[in-house]
Formats: structure tokens, sequence, C-alpha cells
């Protein structure tokens, strides 16, 4: 009876309801935006396992809207967890910081500090002579760990201020230098690829 009493009160309905709505509606949205860069880096596995809880809430979330269809408070609810979860998706996977990019710059001054303070912080960077719209340029590459962006981008601003440069995300790498030993595979596929002679 205190059961039933409590589902029926002003606080459930008004109160509990709609931020228990609102709250699976955040969880399942932030789960779904990272799902989605999941999908975009090639994680198989992993995004299908986030896209079961994604749509397991969803639908939770959904059959209560659905079940109280004469609470308006639900609705907004619903759609305020929807947009509050998409922005905690996004800062989520900021902050795991996922994935490798590439900077692309074209510096305005003499590039030989920058490159050499690069490479001692421990980036590969390639270099090469280009031609711009008013003069020859260098132009450098480096595909480091997207949460090493920051302290890069540092990096350029402090030895060659005003730098054009670009941020690109990379969905694969491989045989790449990224400054540390790159993790080696514990078992490799490619054996059972070769020839037998």
């Amino acid at each position: 009876m205190d059961t039933l009493t409590l589902f029926d009160s002003f606080w459930w309905t008004w109160i509990i309801l709609p931020f228990l709505i609102f709250l699976s509606r955040i969880i399942d949205q932030s789960i779904g935006t990272i799902r989605l860069i999941f999908v975009s880096k090639g994680f198989r596995i992993l995004a299908p396992i986030l896209g079961f809880f994604e749509v397991l809430i969803w639908l939770l979330a959904v059959a209560q809207v659905m079940k109280h269809l004469d609470n308006p408070v639900n609705f907004i609810a619903y759609a305020a967890g929807f947009a509050v979860g998409n922005y905690a998706g996004i800062v989520l996977e900021e902050k795991i910081s996922l994935g490798n990019v590439l900077i692309r710059i074209i510096p305005k001054f003499d590039t030989t500090e920058l490159i050499d303070h690069l490479r001692n912080e421990g980036y590969g960077v390639t270099a090469f002579d280009a031609e711009g719209g008013k003069s020859k340029v260098k132009i450098l590459f480096t595909i480091i760990r997207r949460k090493n962006v920051p302290k890069v981008i540092k990096c350029i601003n402090h030895h060659n201020p005003n730098s054009f440069y670009t941020i690109e995300e990379i969905k694969a790498v491989r045989e790449g230098y990224f400054g540390i030993p790159q993790q080696k595979r514990s078992f490799d596929w490619r054996w059972f690829s070769k020839k037998a002679k």
C-alpha cells in the first residue's frame, strides 16, 4: 500500500519521475554520442556494447513518458535530458581523448626552433618546402595522440606565433613514430598470412 501511495503522490508524479526521465536521457544520450565517435574510429566491439545499453536505457525512459502522457513535465524532462546528454557526451569524449590527429603547420617564420623543439619533445615531424601565395614556405606534418594536442599547439604558438595550422582526425595509423614505444601485440595474425615456402 505504501508503494502505491508513493507512485500516486505529488512528489513521484511531478518531481521524482521527471527527474529519473531527465537522468536516464542524459545517460543514454551521452552513451550514444560516445558510441558514434567510437563507430567513426573503428571500435568494432565497444561500439555495439555501448549501443545495447543506450537503447535499453532509452526504452525505459520512453516507456515512462508514454505511460504518463498527461504529465507535461515528463516531456520537458525528456527533451532537457536529450540536450544535456549531447553536451555531456561531447565533454566526456574530449576528456577521454581517444585516437590520433594529423597537425599540418604552415609557419610564418623560420621553422628550425619549432622542428627541433617538437622532435626533442618526442614528436615525429616531417617537413618539406612548398610554394605559398607570396613566397616559399615550409609545411610541417606531425601525427600525434589526441591528448597531446594542447601541448603541441602551445609549442607552435610559442616558437612560431600566428602560424597557420589545421588539425584532422585520423581513423587509423600504422608504423608511426609517436615519441613513445608502440605497444606490441601479444599475438600477431600476420604470421598466418605469410605464404608457406
